[in-house]
């Protein structure tokens, strides 16, 4: 049972394929720090390989058949493709499901305020973070602001090396022996994660000056006042692009792999592949950190609406058909798997546990402790991707996320499941998952972009 690294088993040309993919995708992870980004990345990447929008097609009522490819969006933070099959709809589709939300800090509705001379932004993290990972670290800004006429105003400010950048400050060491004395998830409490971003007062200001400098650059820059904060989208995420780390260059750091990573190669795969028997399903949905909540959100009807349109599209029009559908059809629930550190070994259980370099995860059941809030895959479902993975020299291994008794974690599959479809968690070994920055294999990304393409194409 023991498996070999993918670097053992590549060929130079591999070698070569390999580097094109992990380009491709720094570029992706560069230009997609948040939901809204990612969609924007995703829908201009289907556009130029032929998939065109679902909502064109209903509009003028378009007969659908073999070999259309289609998508379709919401509020820029869901995205989902199709790319229909020779083999009727109801018989199922083959889905990729990842979700393209990351552990990252949001800014509040209300949040400019000075205080002795600083200008901050109050703020509320979003998802599971180590709060102490954040601060003294160069962050960006990164969101849209809606103003009350409905115009819109895209920020990105600390990306350029001509930019600020911001931060969220720490207490000196020579001050904090209380502070050390706190445990890891109070030595930095949620309350002082506010970014940094100003100190020049306003000339002939005399109350707030600092603040009222800040509104000026933002009305002049952006041409937004301090009431549009209510209807803005700001997050806040670490500065910088992605870099190949190590002498070897064999692997990759960068914010927001979790589960970006995924995401990114299973469109690489959709969008590289002939006319499939089954009908072909990417997705990528938001707010799978905060447990799938929202209209953007896995829980929400968006995915299933989609599908009942491209039925109707397709021929299939009415409700049972959107039930058969969805009940014969196969998902590999895309998400990430805890790698193996070898600094951390007391929380790994050897046997089931992932490691960078060794191919795709698969995670029969997530869940914590007794399994709670998973979805275990059947047998007959793990065999089956077992064949297809082997016929197509698909290195992957088995998972779980640590010890026993360590914590846990969950994923979209549970409300696919609900549906009746057999669901698998399948994804790519991070090292520093939900850190500011992350660490994954060339090698890993690579054969995911394989091993997805295969389920694509072979799972029946």
């Amino acid at each position: 049972m023991e498996k070999k690294t993918l670097w053992e088993s590549y060929a130079p040309e591999q070698l070569d394929e390999m580097e094109q993919v992990s380009s491709l995708y720094k570029n992706c992870i560069d230009a997609g720090k948040t939901e809204r980004e990612c969609v924007r990345v995703s829908v201009e990447m289907a556009e130029k390989a032929g998939y065109v929008p679902l909502a064109d097609c209903i509009r003028e009522n378009r007969t659908l058949k073999a070999g259309d490819k289609v998508y379709a969006a919401y509020n820029e933070k869901t995205l989902v493709l199709y790319h229909i099959g020779k083999e009727p709809l109801e018989n199922g589709m083959n889905i990729l499901g990842a979700h393209i939300d990351s552990p990252r800090i949001d800014v509040k509705q209300n949040p400019l305020y000075e205080d002795n001379g600083f200008a901050y932004l109050d703020t509320h993290y979003y998802g599971g973070i180590k709060k102490y990972q954040w601060v003294t670290i160069p962050l960006a800004l990164h969101g849209v602001i809606i103003r009350k006429d409905g115009t819109s105003v895209n920020v990105t400010i600390g990306e350029k090396d001509s930019d600020p950048v911001f931060t969220i400050t720490d207490l000196l060491v020579h001050l904090s022996g209380s502070q050390m004395e706190k445990n890891a998830g109070k030595v930095i409490e949620g309350e002082n994660l506010d970014l940094l971003i100003g100190s020049i007062p306003l000339e002939g200001e005399e109350k707030e000056a600092v603040k009222a400098n800040i509104l000026k650059l933002l009305l002049d820059t952006y041409q937004v006042e301090e009431e549009d904060f209510l209807s803005a989208e700001l997050e806040i995420v670490p500065a910088g692009k992605a870099r190949d780390l190590g002498l070897d260059r064999s692997m990759l750091l960068a914010y927001g792999q979790d589960d970006r990573i995924c995401a990114f190669t299973s469109l690489m795969a959709m969008l590289d592949m002939d006319t499939p028997d089954r009908t072909a399903c990417c997705l990528l949905v938001d707010k799978e950190e905060i447990g799938s909540y929202g209209a953007s959100g896995m829980q929400s009807r968006f995915f299933e609406n989609m599908t009942a349109e491209l039925l109707a599209l397709c021929g299939y029009p009415s409700a049972l058909s959107v039930r058969r559908t969805l009940q014969n059809s196969k998902m590999l629930s895309s998400d990430v798997s805890a790698g193996y550190d070898p600094l951390y070994a007391e929380a790994f259980e050897k046997k089931n546990s992932a490691y960078l370099g060794k191919g795709l995860v698969f995670n029969k059941y997530t869940g914590s402790r007794g399994k709670s809030g998973s979805s275990d895959a059947n047998p007959e479902f793990m065999a089956a991707i077992r064949r297809v993975m082997d016929d197509n020299g698909i290195a992957f291994q088995t998972a779980e996320l640590g010890k026993v008794d360590f914590g846990g974690g969950g994923t979209i599959a549970w409300i696919m499941a609900k549906f009746g479809m057999e669901v698998i968690d399948c994804g790519i070994a991070l090292l520093c998952m939900h850190a500011p920055m992350e660490v994954s294999s060339k090698a890993d990304i690579y054969d995911a972009v394989r091993g997805y393409r295969a389920f694509l194409k072979d799972m029946k």
